[in-house]
């Protein structure tokens, strides 16, 4: 099963004629990269972290999902261990892509801190896209305490000649970055929390 899998996710890895042609914009290439892995999941780990802020995440298994694909949203759950609690949510605008942090506790419900994130100022490059935080981020921020996170910058990154994807938080003081080796498909876990197919 897992040669299948992985024999699966590399043939639907390759770059569209439309990511090809000069034309397409680099929000283009970029969304036409990750949503050619629609379907498929893949082993990471942390490559850049703090101390003790990211202690949770350093003896679990991290894998990344892209579970659902359509012309204006991907979907992509975050599993560390059995926490099924992240869905990273991007969606195209017309001048931008946006980038959202949906988070769920275990009975779906949302968490108090979710739907955070930010959007494009810049068609960026092929292979990354930067969402600065935004106003409403902001504000939720503040409300929450989390003074130091109204200067977020999150990223994401798809190489395909390096089979590499990666997501980067960075702000004064503070970088995470998780890596993901599109060469290590794996089985597709369970579904997020607060999903219609979420299980115990």
């Amino acid at each position: 099963m897992q040669g299948t899998v992985r024999q699966l996710a590399l043939a639907a890895f390759v770059l569209s004629p439309a990511a090809m042609a000069e034309t397409e914009s680099s929000q283009q290439i970029f969304w036409d990269n990750l949503t050619a892995l629609c379907g498929s999941a893949f082993a990471g780990e942390m490559t850049g972290f703090s101390r003790p802020a990211d202690d949770g995440w350093l003896d679990k298994d991290v894998v990344m999902h892209v579970r659902e694909c359509n012309d204006q949203e991907i979907r992509i759950p975050l599993h560390v261990g059995n926490d099924r609690s992240r869905t990273w949510v991007l969606t195209r605008q017309d001048d931008a892509l946006r980038l959202k942090h949906d988070h769920r506790h275990q009975d779906g419900s949302e968490d108090a801190v979710t739907w955070y994130g930010g959007h494009t100022t810049d068609d960026g490059r092929a292979w990354r896209q930067t969402f600065p935080v935004d106003a409403f981020s902001k504000a939720l921020f503040l409300a929450q305490g989390l003074d130091a996170s109204v200067g977020n910058f999150w990223s994401m990154e798809i190489r395909p000649g390096e089979q590499l994807f990666a997501y980067e938080l960075v702000r004064s003081g503070r970088r995470f970055r998780a890596e993901f080796d599109l060469n290590r498909p794996v089985e597709p876990p369970p579904a997020p929390w607060g999903h219609d197919d979420a299980t115990e």
